[in-house]
């Protein structure tokens, strides 16, 4: 890998120049360490040919390594100052390399389409408040997004990869699985991080996969998600019967998708939501 790596130094003396002070608001973390850069890129298994969609790439650490290992790098960063710099930086160390360099300012969650050639992986050091959000629009968003992976804090991590009837298990595990199958394959030292965060962080390896149930739309399944999980120590025939307009109603249609109505939501996995959701699409289509 190239060592046009920033280093702590580096980093300090960009911020300076930036007059830039990491907020909490925006989860301004920066990785100032370039050993843990490489493990990301090496953890992320990227090939010459990937187009990498980094989330918040702050001054620059990460990115300089993705643009080393891969075919282009789309850069998304809200802050101004920092999406002006990112280009000059990149220049600055590895010559040329800003020539596969796309920097979009922009809030991520508003971000639907992106020029040139479009994203096969995502690869980011996700902002803590915002994470799960962010993660989940980027993978609706582009589906040529095939795999990825994600350094989010430690909590987060452990919820993204729980299984059905762990304790972390929850929303968020449920909706990344109609998306993708993710493992944890690391965590990172709040030490490498400036400013250092009170937390640890993971990494998240992430695969594409097919829906459960192709019938069936996400925002459907995750309505269901959500109302389940609202009140996850309800039964489900309790839990979802403002969805299906009674807890009897709720009953008959767990019981044809095959769950227990006295089941919780902790216990099911995607593919029981998509079921539910499936049955409950045919449900409208024959009231209809």
């Amino acid at each position: 890998m190239a060592d046009g790596l920033l280093d702590p130094r580096r980093i300090r003396e960009l911020a300076a120049e930036l007059d830039l002070r990491p907020t909490k608001q925006r989860g301004q973390n920066f990785v100032h360490d370039a050993n843990t850069v490489r493990r990301i890129v090496t953890a992320a298994q990227l090939s010459a040919d990937d187009v990498v969609l980094e989330i918040g790439p702050g001054l620059g650490s990460l990115t300089l390594g993705l643009l080393d290992a891969t075919a282009w790098v789309h850069a998304v960063e809200i802050d101004d100052r920092l999406a002006r710099r990112l280009p000059v930086t990149v220049a600055e160390r590895q010559p040329g390399d800003e020539n596969r360099l796309t920097v979009i300012e922009a809030d991520a969650l508003r971000v639907d389409r992106l020029s040139g050639p479009q994203p096969t992986t995502v690869v980011a050091n996700l902002p803590y408040n915002v994470s799960v959000p962010v993660l989940l629009h980027v993978l609706a968003r582009f589906p040529t997004i095939r795999h990825g992976l994600v350094m989010v804090q430690a909590e987060v991590a452990d919820r993204l990869v729980a299984p059905p009837g762990s304790k972390v298990y929850g929303v968020p595990s449920v909706k990344l699985a109609w998306y993708c199958a993710a493992r944890r394959v690391g965590s990172v030292s709040p030490a490498v991080f400036w400013p250092v965060p009170n937390v640890d962080s993971g990494l998240v390896r992430l695969e594409r996969r097919d829906p459960p149930v192709p019938s069936a739309r996400p925002e459907q399944v995750f309505s269901l998600v959500d109302a389940a999980f609202a009140q996850r120590r309800k039964m489900l025939r309790s839990a979802l019967a403002g969805v299906f307009g009674s807890s009897a109603a709720a009953s008959d249609a767990l019981i044809e998708a095959g769950i227990d109505p006295q089941a919780r939501g902790e216990v099911l996995d995607v593919g029981d939501f998509a079921r539910l959701a499936g049955v409950r699409n045919a449900n409208v289509l024959r009231i209809g």
